[in-house]
C-alpha cells in the first residue's frame, strides 16, 4: 500500500509539469493569434504595396520596371513561394529531384511577380485608397483566407482580393484570388495539362524559354 502511494506521488509532479507545459503552449498560441492575426498581416501587406504604388504614381515614376521593383521589395518577402510551387505542381511535386524543385520555385516566383504586376498596374489614378478587411476570416489551423475590400478614389465599386495565407513563423501569402481567379490554381491547371501531354522535362524547357523572354 505504501509502495503504491509512493509511486502515485512520484508520477504526480510529472503529470502536473505536462499539464502546465500544455497550458503554456495553448496560452502562447492564443497570444500569437492576438499579436499577429492573419487579417492584420494581410491588411499590412496590401496597404504597404498600394501606398508605395500611390507614391510612385504621384511622382510619375510608375513604370513597369519600378512597379516590378516594388513587388520584389514589398510583396515577395511576404509570399510563401515554396508552398505556392508545391500546390502548383500538386501530384508531380514528390517525383521531382532537388534541381527541378529549385527551378520551379524560381519560375513560380518570377511568374508571380508578373501576375502581381498585372494586378497593381490595373489600378489607374490612386488619389486615395481605402482598404478594409471582411470580418469573416476563414481559418483552419495554420492557414487562413482573408478577403480585402479595396476602394480607390471614392469609387463606390469595390475591388475584392482574397489572400490565402499560411503561418510560417509569421503569416505569408501563398495564393491570391483576384476577379474570381486563383493564381496558383491557374498555374496548377496549366502545369498538369502540359505535364500530362509532354512530361516534366518539356515543361522545364518551355518555362526556361519564357523566363528568357521576361529577362529581355
Amino acid at each position: 500500500m505504501i509502495k503504491a502511494l509512493l509511486i502515485i506521488l512520484s508520477i504526480l509532479p510529472i503529470n502536473s509539469a505536462l499539464a502546465i507545459d500544455k497550458a503554456s503552449n495553448i496560452t502562447h498560441q492564443a497570444i500569437v493569434d492576438i499579436i499577429d492575426p492573419p487579417n492584420s498581416a494581410a491588411l499590412n501587406i496590401m496597404v504597404s504595396a498600394l501606398s508605395s504604388l500611390k507614391e510612385l504614381k504621384k511622382q510619375k515614376k510608375a513604370t513597369k520596371q519600378n512597379i516590378g521593383a516594388l513587388i520584389r521589395l514589398k510583396l515577395l518577402p511576404n509570399i510563401a513561394v515554396g508552398v505556392s510551387t508545391k500546390i502548383a505542381l500538386s501530384k508531380h511535386w514528390d517525383g521531382l529531384n532537388i534541381q527541378q524543385k529549385q527551378f520551379f520555385q524560381y519560375y513560380v516566383s518570377e511568374s508571380l511577380i508578373q501576375d502581381y504586376l498585372g494586378i497593381l498596374s490595373s489600378y489607374g489614378k490612386l488619389d486615395s485608397v481605402h482598404i478594409s478587411v471582411d470580418p469573416d476570416v476563414k481559418r483552419k489551423g495554420d492557414k487562413a483566407i482573408v478577403k480585402l475590400i479595396i476602394n480607390v478614389n471614392d469609387d463606390p465599386k469595390s475591388s475584392i482580393i482574397s489572400l490565402k495565407m499560411i503561418r510560417l513563423n509569421t503569416w505569408h501569402v501563398y495564393d491570391i484570388v483576384f476577379s474570381g481567379v486563383s493564381i496558383v490554381k491557374n498555374y496548377r491547371a496549366q502545369f498538369n495539362s502540359y505535364i500530362r501531354r509532354k512530361g516534366v522535362n518539356s515543361l522545364i524547357s518551355k518555362s526556361k524559354k519564357k523566363l528568357e523572354k521576361l529577362a529581355k
